[in-house]
């Protein structure tokens, strides 16, 4: 009993083995097409195409029957009719004026620019007007901005950028720009010159003017510190005539700014930069006395009670 049962198992498995279809099917041949010989037309169609010359007798020729290739042919036009006037040669004709080609032009394309804006205004007048005070598009010198501000170089420094070519040198200047009236900014630029880098700077320095609250004895109201990265700097009112006792770029903002008699200390990093903008961050912590007691809406005089 038991071996019929494993002969027809095997019988079954051999079975279905053989009637298994494969994985992979081999794609059935593809007819390739074929093309005529016409340059005009083509056929893809996968049937033969039968190509049928030209006879000789089909050519119509009958016009080179009369007609010898030894012969010389000799040119004769129609004569011209009597009033036929000949035009005139491109180069013969009269020169023509600017003004008259500008009229073509305009004809043609439309009214050109007249130099003037739509407001206006003369628009090659004042492009010269701005090359001439600002120095704009000129290699000239520069003129210096006199809004009453005077500038003061604090550092110049060399740097370089390290790019795939080699080292990009550069200068960077620190300029404090300010009008001893209570008024004093800081600022930075860098380029490829001394004096572009110091412009520059002097630039963006008078667009972070701030102002300096000052008594009437040119000193700060109160005391004040601040830190700006690494840098810390304090400040302390003095009494008239003591001066300024600060030193680097503490003691260039303090005069730029009108001060007088101030003390001044630099603690922790000498950075000049940085020391520079913490002192702006220390004035800007100060208030005058007025505005404390408008705040809390009592009278100067009960401050110090």
């Amino acid at each position: 009993m038991a071996a019929t049962v494993t002969a027809s198992t095997l019988s079954s498995a051999a079975s279905l083995s053989i009637r298994t279809k494969p994985r992979l099917s081999i794609p059935k041949p593809i007819k390739s097409f074929l093309y005529s010989k016409s340059p005009q037309f083509l056929s893809l169609s996968s049937h033969p195409t039968t190509i049928t010359r030209a006879q000789s007798s089909d050519i119509d020729t009958s016009f080179f029957d009369n007609v010898n290739p030894e012969d010389v042919i000799v040119f004769d036009p129609p004569s011209p009719p009597e009033d036929f006037v000949p035009p005139p040669s491109f180069d013969e004709g009269p020169i023509e004026t600017e003004e008259e080609i500008a009229a073509a032009y305009e004809e043609l394309y439309g009214p050109a620019f007249s130099g003037e804006s739509i407001l206006g205004n003369d628009v090659y007048v004042m492009d010269s007007k701005v090359k001439k005070t600002t120095g704009f598009g000129s290699k000239g010198k520069k003129e210096k901005i006199r809004d009453g501000f005077e500038e003061r170089v604090v550092q110049v420094r060399r740097v370089t950028k390290v790019v795939k070519g080699g080292k990009q040198l550069h200068f960077r200047a620190i300029v404090v720009v300010g009008n001893k009236q209570g008024q004093v900014g800081v600022g930075v630029g860098k380029a490829k010159e001394v004096i572009a880098a110091v412009l520059k700077s002097a630039v963006n320095a008078r667009r972070n003017i701030v102002t300096v609250p000052m008594t009437k004895y040119s000193t700060f109201p109160h005391r004040s510190e601040g830190d700006y990265g690494a840098a810390k700097v304090m400040l302390r009112p003095a009494s008239p005539g003591t001066g300024v006792i600060a030193g680097g770029a503490v003691r260039i903002v303090l005069e730029m700014a009108g001060v007088e008699n101030a003390l001044g200390k630099q603690i922790g990093s000498k950075n000049a930069l940085n020391n520079a903008r913490a002192t702006v961050v220390a004035v800007l912590k100060m208030r005058q006395f007025r505005d404390v007691a408008r705040e809390r809406g009592i009278p100067m005089e009960e401050l110090w009670k």
